[in-house]
């Protein structure tokens, strides 16, 4: 019976040691890009790169508009590069908001070792670059899936217009949990990305979208979030929506022309009605 109890924690502990050292590989999927790929739109845009510290270069795309209203910074999910991502930025320029998307370390054309620290830190870089070419009152930010992490970070140190959130987790480690519960994953985890207490001490408007049948970050994350700051979030269900084709629902460029247009009290209105009838 001892025998088998030891080789019961040889293999907890061979799983524990596993799940430590692999877990970026599963985290992060990013497309890298050499330094002189050239991008190529249809709109016009500029290229940035951001200088953060030395052996740290962080790649941005900054698509613009002729009369803008302000500026959307966009945190995007844990594959691609902004190569790919910068499809969506449409949605936003053709509500007169510029849009710069901007690569985490290893991704793209980034370069820097990658830690939850260090994006912090970058974010913080970029948001200060931004904050010299527009005011504060003028800047939207915007966090997709692993990138509402970080973006409610960023916007619970400075005061945007705005913050929205598409798919967001309500912490990484309660994320994980649902597969590895057994795992002591407070230890084992390098990133732990707490969207959950990021939001309560954001004090600009918060907007979540997220389908409600998401099967990756389930639509009950995004309503335990909500619970955290009742008072300055709207939570927009997208009905039928799964993790990767909000873009496809029309109520989801209904419900974000709305937000960019400030029609605040209609979205309320709207995401509680639908809050309550889900």
């Amino acid at each position: 019976m001892e025998k088998y109890i030891w080789i019961g924690l040889g293999i907890y502990l061979l799983l524990s040691l596993l799940v430590y050292w692999v877990q970026e590989y599963f985290m992060f999927h990013p497309e890298k890009l050499p330094e002189d790929f050239e991008y190529k739109y249809d709109e016009p845009f500029k290229e940035h790169f951001f200088d953060v510290e030395e052996g740290v270069r962080i790649n941005g795309l900054h698509f613009t508009v002729k009369q803008p209203r302000g500026i959307v910074i966009y945190f995007h999910g844990n594959t691609r590069s902004i190569k790919g991502w910068s499809k969506y930025a449409k949605d936003f320029t053709r509500n007169d908001y510029e849009v710069l998307l901007i690569d985490y370390r290893g991704f793209g054309k980034s370069t820097g070792e990658r830690a939850e620290k260090a994006i912090y830190k970058d974010s913080q870089y970029v948001y200060n670059q931004v904050r010299a070419w527009y005011p504060e009152k003028k800047i939207v930010i915007y966090g997709r899936s692993m990138g509402s992490g970080f973006a409610a970070k960023l916007a619970s140190k400075n005061q945007p217009k705005m913050l929205i959130l598409d798919a967001p987790y309500y912490s990484l480690s309660q994320l994980t949990s649902r597969w590895l519960f057994f795992l002591p994953l407070s230890i084992l985890l390098k990133y732990h990305i707490r969207t959950d207490i990021w939001i309560k001490y954001v004090s600009c408007p918060v907007y979540i979208i997220h389908g409600t049948k998401d099967g990756l970050i389930p639509y009950r994350s995004s309503v335990r979030l909500r619970k955290e700051a009742p008072l300055t979030t709207r939570l927009i269900p997208i009905h039928g929506g799964k993790h990767n084709n909000l873009t496809l629902f029309s109520e989801y460029h209904n419900h974000l022309d709305e937000i960019l247009q400030e029609k605040h009290d209609l979205i309320f209105d709207k995401s509680l009605k639908d809050f309550l009838d889900f």
